[in-house]
């Protein structure tokens, strides 16, 4: 399979329309092993992102260490990369004419420890600093949901209270990354390796929550604001769910 075939395994998949004249923080979920739905849609055109949603441009959102390496540094920054300090985050939402959309994968290198087919737990529950950030700029919030993600890899079994997840939370807590042990096809087409399976992903922009400005919310502002994004990405899943072959029974997990 070369790159063009794995990139048609992705769709993006529009809901509503987004005006350019305002900027966006869209949350992606979940994060996935290697958030190949967040980057595949939104660092290239293979999805069609400029032709779904002309005059905005999409910032994905990266830890500054990967910022630190001479020549990957140009290279993931050429693909619209931005790191995550928030004075990088915040730029592009100072824009006073809009046109910015700055995707956030919410869970983080955490989520990525619970990334197992078949599970839809989502670690939300106690971030608020994209609710925050949206609130300061006045960056409506749109959140995003991507089926499929957590199916084109496995990972070793690392149930909390494992000597491994343990170990993992350990040095995610140090070095900052988390360091999922996972698998997938090789090169050849029954061996092991780490190309993903063929497995299509397809990503779901649901409809944006109008944000006013509050240079300094108050904490009850951020836990309304926070309550409503997750009653609204519940309802994204839930409504489109059944499309992408997840049962009707099933609900997002939030932790």
């Amino acid at each position: 399979m070369n790159l063009q075939q794995i990139l048609n395994d992705k769709e993006l998949v529009k809901t509503v329309d987004l005006d350019p004249r305002h900027n966006y923080i869209l949350g992606f979920h979940p994060h996935g092993v290697l958030v190949a739905g967040a980057f595949t849609n939104f660092c290239t055109d293979a999805t069609g992102f400029p032709q779904l949603f002309p005059g905005l441009t999409s910032y994905l959102l990266m830890l500054p260490l990967w910022f630190r390496a001479p020549f990957f540094r140009d290279y993931i920054m050429c693909a619209g990369l931005i790191p995550s300090d928030k004075e990088s985050a915040s730029y592009p939402l100072r824009k006073k004419k809009g046109g910015s959309a700055v995707v956030i994968a919410v869970g983080g290198a955490p989520e990525a420890l619970d990334a197992h087919p078949g599970t839809f737990n989502v670690l939300l529950a106690n971030k608020k600093g994209f609710i925050k950030m949206a609130m300061e700029h006045g960056a409506h919030l749109v959140p995003v949901f991507s089926f499929g993600e957590n199916e084109v890899y496995d990972q070793v079994e690392n149930p909390k209270g494992t000597w491994l997840r343990w170990t993992q939370d350990r040095l995610q807590g140090i070095m900052g990354v988390s360091l999922p042990l996972f698998h997938a096809r090789g090169i050849f087409q029954y061996s092991f390796g780490l190309m993903p399976y063929r497995r299509p992903i397809y990503t779901v922009v649901g409809r944006p929550i109008r944000v006013e400005k509050k240079e300094k919310p108050s904490g009850q502002d951020l836990d309304a604001l926070h309550q409503l994004y997750m009653d609204e990405l519940s309802s994204l899943f839930d409504e489109h769910k059944g499309n992408y072959g997840v049962d009707k029974d099933v609900h997002l997990n939030f932790v």
